[in-house]
């Protein structure tokens, strides 16, 4: 037993170590660090209790007497500060997210809101959350699972997470498009905590699938995406949406579609035989996003993701077909007419660096005409947000508050 106990205080210490650094140049071991530093930074106090609940049996049955429990109760005290700290910075995010949004909204932006939507809005996270990590399904939200929006079976169906009560005007849209390297993924698996939230606040969410690489290559991906905001403007209003207001979201690889999707509305060359229909969106939320392919700038050097997507994603070089890598960056489609945009990244995230989102957040306030609000995280991993977390019931009560902005500077404008 004092050899396990010694054996889980290196894991723990290894955690709490990766999640602090910022690790970078880690070549082929940065899927195992992403792993372990984003298991061990967004539980950290989950953690914390669990260990201090294992040395205090380990204490009352006489086992910390050995000389190896000893030293593994030293790494567990040096992991355990580690948590402390861990806890406090994700505990920080608040704060953090705050300050954002009154940078890009101005100091009294809720004041802005109409009263009835202000009181939806949360500033605390709820305990019982974050402590169970994995429990999403919330009352008052009914979801419609597996709705087709296109003619390629499992790849191109979506599912609607519908409020229970009513909304005068209908209900606003948020579409959420899962990440995965746009090579995996399920319209299941991600931005739970915040469709539920939002969900139960007068938001009807509605999460697609998509064709996935090596068996489709781009722009399949946006082309999909297309399709459901056109499927989502002709049908949504059956289950009370108001098809006139679609926000959309997304991580990493869904933070890329969803970017580019709300760069380019009504864009022909992605919406192939549906040229006619409106893709237009009213705001955008994409997490730890890639904005350019490119790689014009030279952010991602020899940790580059081009043959990777040479071989499995555009299934083209750089050098074969370059209008092609071009039009699918986000980064190249910036201009005035960019729908309000909230863009969310970590700084320790390891698989797509904070410097893509920083260089992506300064063409955009440099050329959009509406509001540009960017959350940089410190600390804060890739994928941080997929199941609940201090970090994340913060972000997700900040993208809240985004959302309810602009969909009420919107309805000002239609009125």
């Amino acid at each position: 037993m004092s050899g396990f106990y010694f054996f889980l205080a290196v894991v723990s210490a290894i955690g709490t170590y990766s999640a602090i650094i910022q690790a970078r140049r880690i070549y082929w071991m940065a899927p195992f660090y992403f792993l372990i530093a984003w298991l061990s930074g967004e539980l950290a106090l989950i953690h914390l209790l669990w260990q201090l609940g294992l040395t205090a049996l380990m204490a009352l049955s006489g086992m910390l007497d050995s000389s190896l429990a000893q030293v593994g109760l030293g790494l567990f005290a040096l992991s355990w500060m580690g948590q402390v700290y861990l806890h406090v910075q994700a505990m920080n995010t608040q704060r953090v997210m705050r300050q954002a949004l009154k940078r890009g909204l101005g100091e009294d932006y809720r004041s802005t809101l109409p009263q009835q939507r202000q009181r939806v809005l949360e500033d605390s996270v709820d305990a019982a959350h974050w402590m169970k990590p994995f429990a999403m399904v919330r009352e008052g939200v009914r979801v419609h699972s597996h709705i087709a929006y296109a003619d390629a079976g499992k790849r191109n169906l979506l599912d609607i997470y519908q409020p229970q009560e009513p909304r005068e005007g209908g209900f606003p849209v948020l579409l959420q498009v899962h990440g995965g390297g746009w090579m995996i993924g399920e319209k299941e698996q991600q931005a739970k905590p915040l469709m539920f939230h939002l969900a139960q606040r007068g938001w009807l969410c509605v999460a697609i699938n998509y064709r996935l690489s090596p068996n489709a290559a781009f722009p399949a991906h946006i082309v999909d995406v297309k399709k459901s905001i056109a499927w989502i403007r002709n049908n949504i209003a059956e289950y009370g949406g108001d098809p006139d207001f679609i926000a959309i979201t997304g991580g990493s690889a869904g933070g890329h579609l969803s970017s580019l999707a709300a760069l380019t509305p009504n864009y022909a060359p992605f919406q192939p035989e549906f040229e006619d229909a409106d893709t237009s969106i009213q705001a955008a939320v994409p997490f730890y996003g890639v904005y350019d392919f490119k790689d014009r700038f030279d952010i991602r050097g020899e940790m580059s993701m081009d043959k990777m997507l040479a071989d499995k994603v555009m299934q083209c070089s750089q050098q074969e077909n370059p209008e092609l890598w071009d039009t699918g960056s986000p980064l190249s489609h910036v201009s005035a007419e960019a729908p309000p945009m909230f863009v969310i990244h970590g700084t320790h995230d390891s698989l797509v660096w904070v410097e893509e989102a920083r260089t992506f957040v300064s063409a955009m306030n440099q050329e959009s005409e509406q509001a540009v609000v960017y959350g940089e995280l410190p600390g804060a991993q890739h994928a941080f947000e997929v199941f609940h977390s201090v970090r994340t019931d913060h972000t997700v009560n900040a993208v809240a508050d985004f959302l309810e902005w602009t969909h009420a500077r919107w309805t000002e404008q239609q009125a």
